[in-house]
């Protein structure tokens, strides 16, 4: 690696960091607002627990898609579940993303950004599953979050579920998150009274 390479990698992780300080809508156990960085962690954790149970998945390029999905977030911050129109929110995060990747050498930026297509295409089992697994970890980050007296939980019952219904392994952790869901949602609106 030459010196020029290895600034523009230290140039792209410094801009990376932000993902640290990029808030999501969720809350966590504590009550503040996780960070993109943190969900994306516990993302990875979820693959490297589940992704030996889905004998078509190459481990490694499941880690790096889930690594990556959410990259792009590092410039023009995340957008809520329930705030995203669909129209747009891909494209603006692939521009985002392109802009971050700049200071990289080809062959990395090229990796990450055909990670992150495949995300986005759901085009292999690993980028399916990956989607699957971004969407439950939300909803587990909702139904264990100290969220406010106005969250939405019921909005997770639907959210993300053409991810999470093929596989059964899948549908059945969707299926314990539902129930905690609307035990949360059911105790919010109690509580509201």
């Amino acid at each position: 690696m030459n010196d020029a390479e290895l600034a523009g990698m230290l140039d792209f992780l410094r801009a990376a960091e932000r993902l640290k300080s990029t808030l999501r809508s969720g809350h966590t156990s504590a009550g503040r607002r996780e960070s993109v960085a943190e969900h994306t962690w516990r993302l990875c954790l979820m693959a490297m627990l589940l992704a030996e149970r889905f004998a078509n998945v190459d481990v490694a390029r499941l880690i790096e898609i889930c690594i990556v999905h959410d990259l792009g977030e590092a410039i023009g911050g995340d957008v809520p579940a329930t705030e995203q129109s669909g129209a747009g929110k891909a494209e603006r995060e692939r521009r985002d993303l392109l802009e971050l990747l700049a200071p990289l050498p080809s062959d990395h930026r090229d990796r990450i950004l055909a990670r992150w297509d495949e995300y986005e295409l759901a085009a292999t089992p690993e980028a399916r599953l990956a989607k699957a697994l971004d969407k439950l970890e939300t909803i587990l980050q909702h139904t264990q979050g100290e969220n406010p007296d106005d969250f939405d939980y019921r909005f997770n019952l639907e959210y993300g579920r053409r991810f999470t219904s093929n596989d059964p392994l899948i549908a059945r952790i969707r299926a314990a998150l539902d129930l905690e869901t609307e035990r949360r949602a059911s105790e919010a609106e109690s509580e509201r009274r």
